[in-house]
């Protein structure tokens, strides 16, 4: 993974009005700390920073450059204005390049499954990020996984995922990223026992999705006679 610089400025801890005014300047208020050194509150250059990101992804190394010389860093955490999706404050966390980290690496999905293509299948995305061991600089931007392949019922998890080196994926291998589900379909309604040979087969009950017919508007048909229910015919008058 690249490296990229970034410089920083000190700063002092401001209110909302004195950080809005900075946001505006262009600038990102920050805190930078880690394990040993006093934490330090900061600010950067947006432009810069999301520039960074993007190439690299958001667990890039970042070497920040201070008056009193550059130290390395990753990304903690990172929140966004809601709307703008700008950056409007960032957390450092100081790293040895030495030393192995945890971070979470997202999934990048390739490909659209055979059962999903084909036959009518759902993909459920169980996972979006795996988390991983590596050094600082060995921290992929992204893990590809092709779907193609996968039929109905068919998944992949973690121990599927590409061998890289000097990355150690943490999770259990077992635990599924994705799995192709069959659409459940509606059961057929059960055949009418009574229904024998020789007899019209019931017509089926329809259920109307808008306001119900009047009552009578479309009664059943009167049985012909000398069929059983049938009315009598009326004596003939002498």
């Amino acid at each position: 993974m690249k490296e990229a610089l970034l410089s920083v400025e000190n700063r002092e801890v401001s209110s909302k009005g004195v950080l809005a005014n900075l946001r505006r300047g262009g600038k990102v208020p920050a805190v930078f700390y880690g394990k040993g050194i006093d934490s330090k509150t900061i600010a950067v250059d947006s432009k810069t920073f999301v520039e960074i990101i993007e190439s690299g992804g958001l667990n890039s190394v970042i070497t920040l450059d201070f008056k009193d010389g550059k130290k390395p860093s990753i990304v903690k955490t990172l929140q966004r204005d809601i709307i703008s999706q700008e950056p409007i404050h960032i957390d450092f966390q100081s790293i040895s390049l030495q030393d192995t980290v945890e971070v979470l690496v997202p999934i990048r999905i390739e490909g659209i499954a055979d059962g999903v293509k084909n036959f009518g299948a759902l993909m459920e995305s169980i996972l979006r990020e795996v988390k991983v061991k590596c050094l600082p600089t060995n921290i992929p931007k992204s893990i590809a996984i092709d779907v193609s392949p996968l039929g109905i019922g068919q998944g992949i998890r973690i121990e599927d995922l590409p061998k890289l080196d000097g990355v150690e994926y943490l999770q259990e291998p077992s635990t599924l990223i994705v799995h192709i589900v069959a659409v459940k379909e509606e059961e057929a309604a059960p055949v009418d026992a009574a229904a024998v040979a020789g007899t019209e087969p019931a017509q089926p009950e329809v259920i109307s999705k808008g306001k119900k017919d009047k009552e009578g508007e479309e009664g059943a048909a009167a049985p012909a006679a000398g069929q059983a229910g049938a009315p009598k015919a009326a004596p003939a008058k002498k």
